[in-house]
């Protein structure tokens, strides 16, 4: 296939570029600078610019940016750059790819969709929660409409993806190890996760499954309680874990985006992926730590 990736960069991106070449496909990346050779198209999506027969002749798009959710706290000029970073692009490029007649779209979504889903579990079925999260994804995702007419559009509602080289897990490992690694809140809520090989696997799948159309949870079929997931983590860099961080102190330093990425419960089952056909290669917490902290 010839495909275009938007996003490159990125932990996701600068993974599934290299697999997807090695893989025997064409790709090509987008970027916001003069293009350096022929796989790079440039564009500047803030501006909605991209050359109207940039996407020619591709069979699939791919669009993975956004600018990081847990970067920084959602003061409301944070808040409005989230949007930005997504909706803007996406529509670029959800209207160049209609424009262009590419056959497949597959752009970036987020478990954040489902809200707060206490002990029920959410599959591609689960109505939209509440929350900035979950209004920031709803938008992103009505932002690929106007592709839907002509390509096959995917939207992968994906987990926290655990790796070393960046995301949620790069910044609590360098804790976990000084023996700081705690239990925020309760503990009890569920936090669902996907490995970074496995992220970039089913994406890979999903690319050549005509059949999966939509949204599609790009999780773990083992969603594990928070509490679980410090206790791997800290078998997993052999430190104990013993600390206590309440609730009300946890939002009093994170505020909103605590409440939401952290103390909220999110029990997101990968359904349609899992019916497709799709195996982990590391379904649960044991072995996608020990793989991740290696």
């Amino acid at each position: 296939m010839r495909i275009a990736v938007a996003g490159s960069h990125g932990l996701i991106g600068s993974a599934l570029v290299p697999a997807l070449s090695q893989a025997g496909h064409d790709v090509h990346t987008l970027v916001r600078r003069a293009p350096v050779g022929e796989r790079e198209i440039e564009w500047s999506p803030q501006d909605g610019r991209l050359a109207p027969q940039a996407l020619d002749g591709f069979d699939a798009v791919i669009g993975l940016g956004g600018e990081g959710i847990g970067d920084h706290r959602w003061s409301g000029q944070v808040k409005q750059r989230l949007r930005d970073s997504r909706i803007i692009p996406t529509t670029v490029l959800a209207e160049a790819v209609a424009a262009a007649g590419v056959g497949i779209f597959i752009n970036a979504s987020a478990t954040g969709f489902y809200g707060d889903t206490g002990e029920t579990p959410a599959d591609e079925s689960t109505a939209a929660g509440t929350g900035f999260l979950a209004d920031l994804t709803t938008d992103w995702e009505a932002a690929t409409r106007p592709a839907a007419d002509s390509a096959r559009v995917v939207l992968l509602r994906t987990g926290p993806v655990l790796s070393r080289r960046g995301g949620l897990l790069a910044k609590l490992r360098p804790l976990y190890r000084l023996g700081l690694g705690a239990r925020i809140g309760d503990g009890r809520q569920w936090f669902s996760w996907i490995t970074l090989p496995d992220e970039i696997a089913a994406i890979t799948h999903v690319l050549h499954d005509d059949t999966i159309i939509g949204p599609v949870n790009l999780t773990s079929p083992e969603p594990a309680r928070f509490a679980d997931f410090s206790d791997h983590l800290a078998r997993a860099v052999h430190r104990p874990a013993l600390m206590r961080v309440p609730a009300f102190v946890a939002r009093r330093a994170g505020g909103e985006m605590v409440e939401e990425m952290i103390l909220a419960s999110s029990r997101v089952i990968p359904t349609k992926l899992v019916e497709s056909g799709f195996a982990h290669t590391h379904p649960n917490l044991t072995t996608a730590l020990e793989y991740s902290c290696a």
